[in-house]
């Protein structure tokens, strides 16, 4: 599913390097819930944004879905980010203007996926994720744990079997509804729909993936014994 080998990443202050990502190797199946879990800093942003396809990298190979990412074009890596990755985000980035089902459907309308389908699809997703009384709400008339499922579901919709990528989803909400929204990851995992990738700074939500993964100081290692790196 995604496959990522001698990644490395480097920004500069001035002149001064600074080294985000440091030769790192994952391999994360199809179907599988994965945790990654880092302090601010650590390199997970980056780490995230060059699996979202919204960054390369300097060196290394990525392959999602046995593409690989290094040959796409602008065009490809905008067309890959449509129909293969979906984002879950700490802010909900919801339309205010817009309802639920509306928001749900606004991703599908760039893939041109007609009316029809495009309403079913956004139905069947936020019944999935329990909100079908809520379709017609705007984002003011919802809880932040709604806001999030919302989220979710544009998520579901407009990517039906490829990778949900969700970067600190639960950091703007209350424990219980956080709680809900890590069951819905691993119903998804469990369910074999979608690939989960977590990012989080909350070793508590990371324990609740399937596998999680550390990044510090660029470098990912996973909890093996003595922090082997992975």
């Amino acid at each position: 599913m995604l496959k990522l080998e001698h990644i490395t990443k480097t920004f500069f202050v001035g002149d001064e390097p600074v080294y985000a990502l440091r030769d790192v190797n994952l391999h994360v199946k199809p179907y599988e819930f994965v945790a990654i879990c880092g302090p601010s800093g650590s390199g997970k942003t980056t780490l995230m944004n060059i699996m979202g396809c919204l960054d390369t990298a300097d060196t290394g190979s990525y392959l999602l879905d046995g593409i690989d990412i290094n040959d796409c074009t602008d065009e490809e890596l905008s067309d890959i980010r449509s129909r293969k990755i979906g984002f879950v985000f700490q802010q909900f980035n919801l339309l205010p203007q817009m309802s639920a089902l509306e928001n749900v459907e606004l991703p599908m309308i760039y893939q041109k996926v007609p009316a029809r389908e495009r309403m079913q699809r956004a139905k069947a997703a936020l019944e999935m994720v329990g909100l079908e009384n809520r379709i017609h709400h705007t984002p003011e008339q919802l809880s932040g744990g709604q806001q999030q499922r919302v989220a979710i579901a544009r998520a579901l919709a407009s990517n039906q079997s490829g990778v949900i990528l969700a970067d600190e989803p639960t950091g703007n909400l209350d424990t219980k509804s956080g709680n809900d929204i890590m069951q819905y990851f691993t119903d998804l995992a469990a369910n074999k729909t979608h690939t989960v990738i977590l990012i989080t700074h909350n070793p508590e939500i990371a324990e609740q993936a399937q596998r999680t993964v550390f990044v510090r100081d660029g470098i990912l290692y996973e909890k093996a014994g003595e922090n082997e790196i992975i």
